[in-house]
């Protein structure tokens, strides 16, 4: 969408009781959210707009200026997408109740279709926290983007495994992109936007309320293939995640737990009653969503040294994260040729460098290699 019109988007998300609906309204009446922003509010309520809404647009229209709007995301380092932009989620689209304004700080790529979102208890125990790192851990590892709440307990432990993993993850979060709720969740948070996205219905400045984290629910399970929950007591929010999930027609996991824990209660019932697929390792959600066969292709993608730079500095590169000037020291090579080579191998997605020219390795190389 050019700017011109994407202003006015941004500036009606601004106007509370302005949503999917009255957007869809405003956008057939006027054709375009330009002339619905100048339009007067005979013309307003003729589009459809209740009494109310039309007295809090056209209040709302003097405090807000639209070239100012697009500017503080500029300076924010934060994208606004609406539903007609390729980068927004194409899932997302689907549901029902699609958020008509998506921020974005970081980047969402085409392979992000293949995701899955990981929810739970904020309070998890020992057993939900191993099952939580070791389940992202690994669906991570198979090629599929985690998408969780940036929440403390489960959430934070999807974030961290996918991270850990080398791969892709996306936090959604329930106030304004640049609010980062809890507060001790901001460097994860900077590291999620790097290495994925941080993304919001919500504009910027807007505080964490307890009416958005249910509502920022359905985007974590619309954007998503499903959403697996791991540990959730009777009504915790990852059952309202859950919730949303059957609605859209998505698939739902659940975690067995211990039928003593009240951590247990909510997500044992989901198995029980609600028709959710008990997961006791990665491969029953991969094989379910049909993603095992691309984890076999990402295992076998790109696993062979290009040259013999890249043979030579692979064996320094491991699963623990190595400073560039350490691989340089080992294998005796240039600094240029290695950060050439790293760079190369990034690109293929042999290496990723988690921060502070730290590289970690994603995938096994051949002991064998072949020349271009």
């Amino acid at each position: 969408m050019d700017a011109n019109e994407l202003k006015y988007w941004v500036s009606f998300n601004r106007v509370p009781r302005v949503g999917r609906a009255r957007f869809n309204l405003l956008e057939n009446y006027f054709g375009t959210l330009e002339r619905a922003w100048h339009a007067g509010g005979t013309d307003l309520k003729a589009a459809g707009l209740d009494s109310r809404t039309v007295q809090l647009v056209v209040g709302r229209r003097d405090t807000i200026d639209p070239d100012a709007e697009l500017d503080r995301l500029r300076e924010a380092g934060v994208k606004a997408l609406t539903w007609y932009d390729d980068e927004y989620p194409p899932r997302l689209k689907e549901i029902y109740d699609r958020p008509p304004v998506l921020y974005v700080r970081g980047e969402i790529f085409p392979e992000d279709e293949r995701s899955v979102a990981i929810v739970g208890t904020r309070r998890p125990t020992a057993y939900g926290r191993e099952a939580g790192h070791r389940l992202t851990y690994d669906i991570a590892r198979s090629g599929v983007t985690i998408v969780s709440g940036l929440a403390r307990g489960i959430d934070a432990i999807a974030h961290r495994a996918a991270l850990e993993a080398g791969q892709r993850t996306i936090a959604v979060l329930g106030s304004g992109p640049d609010v980062i709720y809890p507060r001790e969740h901001v460097r994860l948070a900077e590291e999620v936007a790097t290495h994925g996205a941080v993304v919001s219905e919500y504009p910027l400045g807007v505080r964490p309320d307890a009416q958005n984290f249910p509502r920022r629910n359905r985007i974590m399970s619309g954007m998503t293939l499903g959403t697996v929950v791991i540990e959730a007591g009777d009504g915790s929010g990852a059952l309202i995640t859950a919730k949303h999930a059957l609605e859209q027609d998505r698939e739902v996991f659940a975690v067995p737990g211990n039928i003593f824990s009240p951590s247990s209660r909510g997500v044992n019932r989901l198995i029980r009653g609600s028709g959710a697929k008990l997961v006791v390792d990665h491969e029953d959600v991969l094989e379910e969503l049909n993603l095992s066969a691309v984890g076999q292709q990402i295992e076998m993608a790109a696993i062979f040294p290009e040259d013999e730079n890249e043979a030579q500095i692979l064996p320094y590169v491991t699963y623990d994260p190595i400073h560039i000037d350490e691989i340089i020291r080992s294998s005796g090579l240039a600094i240029s040729t290695v950060s050439g080579a790293l760079a190369m191998m990034e690109l293929r997605n042999l290496v990723i460098q988690v921060g502070g020219m730290n590289y970690i390795r994603l995938k096994e190389a051949s002991a064998e290699y072949r020349v271009m």
